[in-house]
Parts: structure tokens; sequence; C-alpha cells
């Protein structure tokens, strides 16, 4: 054993399995509660249209853009034996695309853009994220009940 390797913070599979969907609930529920304080700081909007319009993009966002990096994930992590890092929930290159998209939701937040608009595109995104999150608890249920979930 490399003597690194002895202080890496290795976790099982179901762990990150876990900490996969925790992230993305955590964040999913970050995002939907800023949206919802900016619609609610925003009286004279039409806040049911603009809503609607952040479910509508969170289904499409969730079908045919999050599942797929959800199952790819999965996939990487029940296919490793033992024990690996905590980090490796996500691969590296996952974590370049995060940061610009966290630089990318500061950006937006800091810009003339009116909240009220960008509510609609956290909604989209935030509530896509807790969708998503299902699959990474679904597969980590069946891990610890010792049955892969369908």
């Amino acid at each position: 054993m490399r003597r690194a390797n002895r202080y890496t913070p290795a976790v099982p599979r179901n762990a990150l399995l876990f900490l996969a969907g925790a992230v993305w609930i955590g964040v999913g529920t970050m995002l939907l509660l800023l949206a919802s304080a900016w619609l609610a700081q925003s009286p004279g909007v039409h806040t049911y249209v603009l809503v609607g319009a952040g479910v509508v993009l969170a289904l499409i966002a969730h079908h045919f853009g999050f599942l797929r990096i959800v199952d790819r994930n999965v996939g990487r992590i029940l296919a490793k034996d033992g024990k690996r890092c905590v980090f490796s929930f996500v691969p590296w290159r996952s974590y370049l695309l995060i940061a610009g998209m966290m630089g990318m939701g500061m950006a937006l937040r800091h810009s003339a853009i009116p909240k009220h608009y960008l509510a609609v595109l956290y909604i989209g995104m935030g509530l896509a994220l807790l969708l998503s999150s299902v699959r990474y608890i679904r597969v980590f249920a069946g891990e610890i009940r010792g049955r892969p979930a369908a």
C-alpha cells in the first residue's frame, strides 16, 4: 500500500451513492430556496407562469440531461469493489464542470437580469437535481438491502 493511500478518506460504494444523492438534494434545495425567495420579493410578477416554466425546464433537464449523468455515475460507482476515495462519487472532470457552473451561477446572480426571471432557471435546475437524486437514493437503498435496484 502506497503511503498516500493510507491518508485517503476511503468509503464503501454504498456511501458514495448516498453522498452523491445527498449532494444533489442539498444543491437542488438551495437553488429552489433562492428561487422562491426571489419570487416572494417580486409581488407584481406572474408567479405561477414563472414557476410553471421552471417546472417544464426541470422535467426536460431531468429527463434528457441529468438522468444520463446519474446513470453514468451509478454505473461507475457500482463497477468498483472495495473502498474508494470519498470524493470519487463524481469523476474528476466533473469537478471542473461543477466549478464552471458555480461561477456561472454567481455571475448570473450579480448580473442585471431581474431575479424573477433567474428564478425560472434556478427552479429548473434545482428541481431537476432533486428529481434525479431519487435514482441515487433508490440504488443506495437497493445496495443496503443487498439487491440491486431496477
